[in-house]
């Protein structure tokens, strides 16, 4: 046996499935109302109803996970997000849709392509004991071995819903790309791990004073996309989202080392909602010949 064949034979098979965690991708579209109003009454009939089951509980053949919504403003007019193990899945939804009697009346604007993973700076237990003693706390009492205790019971869970998310349900929603800073006197990949961590930690701190009224959901798309993280938020509120970016953006970690790409916002909302609001009367299927 060669030494190629020997290294390649501990390696595991080529595939499009990662090793853990999902694909998982953002679509936005715009309406092209002309062509719309083009198509026959059949055809808008027709396209209406593939809208809703490609896009509705009718698919069965769809990503494992996947949401709809308004986006507000001129970006785009609805907007996707979609995780699955295999990226053709959710890559053929978007095809479907393009494909669709009204797919010639649907106009991409915008797309991020990344991977779910488990960030590099969430403490194991042993870390967070260290940030525990840190902080002043007493290594040798009850109270810190409860503490302890707790966060490795909730680790497991942390880890599956970063790697496996569940999307929330919150109607306010928001989506941006961003990098971390690579210029002359801040560069972040330079720093030393624990400098990286500690502003870490810091944002995370900010974040988690937003429990119970926003949750989010971070991607990374370093080698696949032009951006190396996308970040989802799901507010109950969108004042909250409004209020959570401005408190991080004091943090560290973003005043000095955050480059933020473009923010679509929007509300989650059914197929049927999203034809409704942006095509209203329109999409009467008595119009058109």
């Amino acid at each position: 046996m060669t030494y190629e064949s020997s290294r390649s034979a501990n390696l595991p098979e080529p595939s499009v499935v990662p090793l853990q965690g999902w694909h998982c991708s953002h679509f936005f579209y715009r309406w092209n109302r002309r062509n719309f109003r083009k198509l026959s009454k059949h055809q808008r009939a027709e396209g209406s109803e593939q809208f809703r089951t490609i896009l509705g509980n009718l698919s069965t053949d769809g990503p494992k996970q996947l949401q709809t919504m308004i986006v507000s403003g001129h970006k785009a007019d609805f907007g996707l997000v979609m995780l699955d193990s295999h990226p053709l899945v959710i890559e053929r939804m978007h095809q479907r849709l393009l494909q669709s009697e009204l797919g010639v009346a649907l106009e991409p604007t915008y797309s991020f392509v990344s991977l779910t993973e488990v960030s590099e700076y969430l403490p194991t237990k042993e870390q967070f004991s260290e940030k525990l003693i840190r902080e002043g706390e007493d290594p040798t009492t009850p109270a810190f071995e409860a503490k302890v205790n707790s966060y490795e019971r909730r680790l497991p869970m942390m880890l599956q819903q970063r790697l496996y998310p569940e999307l929330p349900t919150w109607p306010a929603f928001c989506f941006y790309p961003m990098n971390k800073a690579r210029k002359v006197g801040a560069n972040w990949f330079l720093l030393p791990f624990s400098e990286r961590a500690a502003m870490m930690a810091e944002h995370g701190q900010s974040g988690m004073a937003f429990g119970g009224r926003v949750t989010q959901i971070v991607t990374a798309a370093i080698g696949l996309d032009d951006w190396e993280w996308g970040v989802s938020l799901w507010a109950r509120n969108p004042q909250y989202l409004k209020e959570i970016v401005y408190v991080m953006r004091f943090d560290q970690a973003s005043a000095r080392f955050g480059q933020f790409g473009p923010f679509y916002a929007g509300y989650i909302s059914s197929p049927s909602d999203i034809l409704h609001h942006c095509l209203g009367d329109a999409n009467d299927s008595s119009q058109g010949a």
